[in-house]
């Protein structure tokens, strides 16, 4: 259960990332962006490794041998991705209008690393419903908190925030590996 808990917080870093990056922006509603983050990313977040669970579960069989390889790879590489975008420039510095639609564009971008780390559930002796409504509701209680605490001190945690979630992904890869 604490990989489970610890994946969850690490896919939801990213969420988060970018909630604190909108909360940074002018904004009339603060409550209703920070609702709108939570509902989004969290449905994302939380959709999205159940089918790459499905996915995981239908080719397991063919590559069952080399699965904790593949799920320390694929967690590797989103660890990674995650570490070097923190040292970058995000997204939401351009973004002059927070719309539903960019919201939906921003959750779905976020999330699809969660497909991939969906694949590790198979690996994982839990409930991959169980997991999946773990990760939605920690994404969805970052993103809405992610929002505040954009709102009251800009972005500086935004970068952070990405590198933890990718070095905690990084370490429940090799951790899987190491089993």
């Amino acid at each position: 259960m604490i990989e489970v808990i610890s994946l969850a917080v690490a896919l939801s870093m990213d969420a988060f990332a970018v909630s604190i990056g909108l909360g940074s922006k002018p904004h009339r509603s603060p409550r209703r962006l920070a609702m709108l983050c939570a509902l989004y990313f969290g449905a994302f977040q939380g959709l999205m490794p159940l089918f790459g669970y499905l996915a995981g579960t239908s080719v397991l069989g063919w590559v069952e041998v080399y699965a904790p390889w593949i799920a320390f790879l694929l967690l590797a590489v989103i660890g990674g991705k995650m570490i070097v975008e923190s040292f970058s420039e995000s997204v939401e510095e351009a973004v002059t209008h927070i719309s539903q639609r960019l919201l939906l564009v921003l959750a779905l971008a976020t999330s699809i690393d969660s497909m991939a780390a969906g694949f590790a559930l198979t690996l994982l002796e839990v409930s991959p419903l169980v997991a999946c409504l773990m990760i939605a509701a920690a994404t969805a209680l970052f993103s809405w908190s992610g929002v505040y605490i954009g709102l009251r001190s800009g972005t500086w945690l935004e970068s952070k925030a990405e590198l933890l979630g990718g070095v905690v992904l990084l370490l429940i890869g090799l951790r899987i590996l190491l089993q």
